[in-house]
């Protein structure tokens, strides 16, 4: 593969994705590199109901494979790499990873987020026993048996709902007394029998032998004690900006996002920044498309110049 481009795109989600479909369509030599997924985080939603341009919705893995072949079509090159570290030498960008190190002139750092892990005891021995972060990825192992979802967001919601096609019951665990979700999600919820709610309420450990068992529940407001048995427990409270790799090389908001201008530009000329990993993002699938678009044109310029 060749090692020298003129844009390198971090991240195949629906930033990297739409950057990349810009890029190469305007002829640029361009570079995506994923490490894990393409699509991203987008690819855990089941159904995607207000992406502009599918009234009966789009699952997020059929979107992000529909973006790659858009992008291969228009010459976008892609490779599957774990990125370890980014240099700016002069206008020169180097990218090391762990196929190698390849340089350009600009690069778009569309990362996106990170889920967050569940710190109790048993969060962590459990993972692949019964913890998981993915419900379309697991849900049919846990056929007719009892799971707990943590978290008060979409996600979390949306995370219920596939299981609910499998599990035998379905928990919603949420620390607090109202919902972050939209109400469209907490109405789609409330119509499914299998789903119970367990309001104001924290895990104080998960529990098993071989496998996830049994969870030992705190209740924020009264201090009681529970034990909730169960098979599975997914994981849905929250995510973190996927920033480590920048710290100390561009200025980061209070929790750690990339901070930008409206062209996606950072403080460094060339380099640029899109979707979830961005300050004051909404961390939509659609605004993330609309940051690669727009710091594919404006890298685009840049390159220009």
């Amino acid at each position: 593969m060749d090692n020298d481009y003129q844009l390198i795109i971090l991240g195949g989600g629906p930033a990297g994705l739409s950057a990349g479909i810009y890029a190469a369509r305007n002829k640029l030599k361009t570079l995506l590199i994923e490490k894990a997924m393409i699509g991203g985080l987008a690819v855990y939603a089941e159904l995607i109901e207000n992406y502009p341009g599918f009234p009966d919705g789009i699952s997020g893995f059929d979107l992000g494979e529909s973006m790659l072949k858009q992008g291969e079509k228009f010459g976008l090159k892609t490779m599957m790499a774990e990125v370890n570290s980014l240099e700016v030498k002069d206008n020169l960008k180097i990218i090391k990873t762990t196929e190698g190190d390849f340089t350009a002139k600009a690069v778009i750092i569309a990362l996106g987020s990170e889920r967050i892990s569940l710190d109790v005891p048993g969060g962590k021995e459990f993972v692949g026993r019964g913890i998981s972060y993915c419900a379309i990825c697991d849900a049919a192992f846990f056929k007719d048996a009892p799971v707990a979802v943590v978290g008060g967001g979409n996600s979390a919601i949306s995370e219920a709902l596939q299981l609910s096609k499998f599990a035998k019951t379905v928990y919603v665990i949420h620390r607090r007394d109202s919902w972050r979700a939209t109400p469209v999600f907490v109405d789609k919820a409330n119509a499914e029998p299998k789903i119970n709610f367990i309001m104001n309420t924290t895990i104080d450990a998960i529990e098993g032998k071989d496998s996830v068992e049994t969870l030992k529940l705190n209740n924020v407001v009264n201090g009681g004690k529970s034990t909730l048995a169960v098979a599975g427990v997914f994981v849905a409270i929250g995510q973190r900006p996927s920033t480590d790799m920048v710290k100390g090389i561009l200025p980061l908001d209070a929790n750690g996002y990339i901070i930008t201008n409206e062209k996606m530009e950072t403080t460094i000329p060339g380099l640029y920044a899109a979707g979830d990993i961005r300050s004051n993002s909404v961390r939509q699938t659609i605004t993330a498309a609309g940051d690669g678009a727009t710091a594919a044109v404006y890298a685009d310029r840049y390159i220009a110049e």
